[in-house]
């Protein structure tokens, strides 16, 4: 594979790679995620009560953006759900990590392991998910599971409260 040619092209790659977590050796998936703990980390050390909307917003602009450039990155890198694309775990991150203002290391730390567990596993409806075609294939899987990973987040929180501090 050609390096990408033109401001366009780079600015594409650098977007669904997640400036180029994507690329990593091995477990891509994980790596990419991490770029969604940087997110969230940022938006609650930034404004940490406009943590949600920040969450979202920023969620909500990278899926509008991942969904466009979704057939582009088939193409380039081959392949349904190419592994170099992981703006999908980036954007399932910020869903599964989304909380009311910022709800500290502890939260942010247990929705990356939910998150990896659930975008795994692909519980009901992420496998069937997958299937839809071009980029809302590669990324609603994803939602999905960050929905997944945010539901059982918060009733941890509810069962052991005790556990979460900033």
């Amino acid at each position: 594979m050609s390096p990408p040619s033109g401001l366009r092209e780079r600015l594409a790659e650098a977007t669904v790679t997640g400036c180029g977590l994507g690329h990593a050796p091995w477990a891509s998936g994980t790596f990419g995620t991490l770029g969604g703990v940087a997110l969230a980390a940022l938006a609650g050390a930034a404004a940490p009560a406009a943590y949600l909307p920040l969450l979202l917003g920023a969620g909500l602009l990278l899926t509008l953006l991942g969904a466009a450039l979704g057939e582009w990155a088939e193409r380039r890198y081959g392949g349904k759900d190419p592994g170099e694309y992981v703006l999908d775990e980036i954007v399932g991150y910020l869903l599964a990590a989304a909380w009311p203002v910022f709800p500290g290391w502890t939260h942010l730390g247990a929705a990356f392991l939910l998150f990896r567990v659930t975008d795994i596993l692909k519980p009901w409806p992420a496998r069937r998910l997958e299937r839809v075609p071009g980029g809302w294939g590669i990324l609603l899987d994803d939602l999905a599971a960050g929905l997944w990973a945010l539901a059982i987040l918060a009733g941890l929180r509810a069962a052991l409260p005790e556990l979460w501090s900033p």
